[in-house]
């Protein structure tokens, strides 16, 4: 593995590294070490000794194996994050399926990479990570923009056309009273079905509505 030259002075970056497949863990734990610019405070070989060297040292970055026994990667993250512990989370997968991916970001990762990336990529991953910054390889990064897109439509509430109709209305500025009128329905009638609308887009009033509407792509 190429060697990054780094100042004397600098501050190694500190790293939990948890792998149950001692051969892979330890060639990462090498390549990492022998940068010059990572200090690897401790390793694990499942998820619940993961997160207990995690809270002991709390490191900079922990590089964590989704798959983990015991805990799995997601679990840590969520526990990393609930307990505000400053350590990042950087989770790395055989599996790099858009839904896991998306999971792990969602649950708070700072970084996912594929197992098959080589062993530069992960050190600079880890950096990455130890300055703030998110990972994610650009051929995971597809894959997610498709995920998020797909999420996206699955969240949108279905809407009755009347509703559909009363949603535009409310957009164009219509007070209740002038949506009655345009609609040939009583005002006690469209008062519900903006209730109904309220609820399916989960807002309490009309600016509320009209925005998440937009958010989610109802109206334009």
């Amino acid at each position: 593995m190429d060697e990054v030259a780094m100042p004397q002075d600098s501050k190694k970056v500190r790293v939990v590294v948890a792998d149950d497949h001692p051969l892979y863990r330890e060639g990462v734990v090498r390549a990492l070490s022998s940068s010059g610019q990572i200090d690897v405070v401790a390793e694990a070989e499942d998820g619940r000794s993961a997160l207990s060297e995690i809270e002991h040292h709390q490191p900079d970055v922990a590089l964590l194996d989704y798959k983990l026994p015991g805990l799995d990667g997601l679990a840590i993250t969520h526990a990393v994050v609930r307990d505000g512990l400053p350590t990042r989370v950087l989770l790395i997968s055989a599996f790099t399926e858009s839904g896991i991916v998306y999971k792990a970001l969602e649950t708070g990762a700072a970084g996912f990479i594929a197992k098959e990336a080589r062993q530069l990529q992960i050190l600079d991953a880890v950096l990455a990570c130890a300055r703030g910054e998110n990972v994610l390889p650009p051929e995971l990064a597809s894959g997610l923009v498709s995920e998020i897109r797909l999420r996206a439509s699955n969240d949108a509430p279905v809407l009755t056309k009347r509703e559909s109709e009363i949603l535009r209305l409310i957009a164009s500025g219509k007070s209740l009273p002038e949506i009655a009128g345009e609609l040939y329905l009583g005002v006690t009638t469209v008062k519900t079905h903006v209730q109904h609308l309220y609820e399916k887009l989960g807002v309490s009033d009309r600016a509320a509505a009209v925005a998440e509407a937009m958010r989610r792509g109802l109206i334009e």
